[in-house]
């Protein structure tokens, strides 16, 4: 049974939710990446971890059926509350938060704001935490860098262009036409401004990395096309404590990629919280 849930986020504009599965079991909540939406989580909401665990997946700001302002992209403190808003409204009770690419970004700067109280586990998946400078982009492979300017384009037929090609870069073999398209469709309704947004966001959120003190686990792609695998070893030296899950024979989205092998490790992750 799925529930879709509007609930006010920062700055008072409406986020979009979804959950489903078990309303008793602990919470996972599922932020998705730059240009996405809550159903790159299908392979998740549609597998026996809905048995188990409550289910809730984000459409962030400016994505999916969420608002799209035209401003608010670029204070960590918005972002922080539309977190802190999924989880209070939708009464929360110790949820993990799994982040893919940009999701981390927005964990972090919910963990920068109110800290580690209110959340049992951390999910980094394919993971980014800082954007805007050299070292930032350098986890970055070229191949992605060099679509960049197509993100922005305000030209549909450009932007199409990009996207799809981004999408391509995800699966680690060329996807099913019905995947891509799905993907293409939600990648393409957010509007140019939006993604142009979330990338000029210059700031580096490595410094919360030590501070960590909530299990947390890095689950990775070895042959990830956009986010180099040097990401986890700058992920693991900030976050000793942290587990690893190279995952192999997938893309960058490894959960949609190989859904069996990603649940059954959140799963494993999810039962070490007790």
């Amino acid at each position: 049974m799925m529930k879709s849930h509007k609930i006010t986020g920062g700055g008072g504009i409406q986020l979009h939710v979804v959950e489903t599965g078990n309303s008793k079991g602990r919470p996972i909540v599922f932020i998705h990446g730059f240009s996405q939406c809550s159903l790159a989580w299908s392979r998740q909401f549609n597998s026996d971890l809905a048995e188990t665990y409550r289910l809730v997946a984000m459409d962030m700001r400016g994505h999916g059926l969420s608002d799209k302002p035209r401003e608010g992209y670029t204070d960590s403190r918005l972002w922080a509350d539309d977190v802190n808003a999924a989880i209070h409204a939708l009464n929360l009770d110790h949820p993990i938060l799994c982040g893919w690419s940009y999701g981390p970004l927005v964990i972090l700067d919910y963990l920068r704001h109110y800290g580690e109280k209110a959340i049992s586990g951390i999910n980094l998946v394919g993971a980014v935490t800082k954007l805007g400078t050299e070292q930032a982009m350098s986890v970055l492979t070229p191949e992605f860098l060099a679509l960049v300017p197509g993100f922005f384009a305000t030209d549909v037929e450009e932007s199409v262009r990009s996207l799809e090609s981004l999408i391509r870069m995800f699966f680690a073999q060329e996807p099913p036409a019905e995947d891509l398209y799905l993907m293409l469709g939600y990648n393409v309704s957010v509007p140019s401004y939006i993604r142009q947004a979330l990338f000029s966001r210059a700031f580096d959120n490595d410094d919360l990395l030590p501070k960590i003190r909530t299990p947390v686990l890095i689950t990775h792609a070895v042959d990830d096309a956009i986010v180099r695998p040097a990401a986890v070893d700058q992920h693991k030296a900030g976050i000793a404590h942290a587990e690893i899950e190279m995952m192999r024979n997938v893309g960058h989205a490894c959960f949609w990629d190989d859904a069996a092998h990603f649940n059954r490790r959140l799963r494993a992750f999810a039962e070490s919280l007790g």
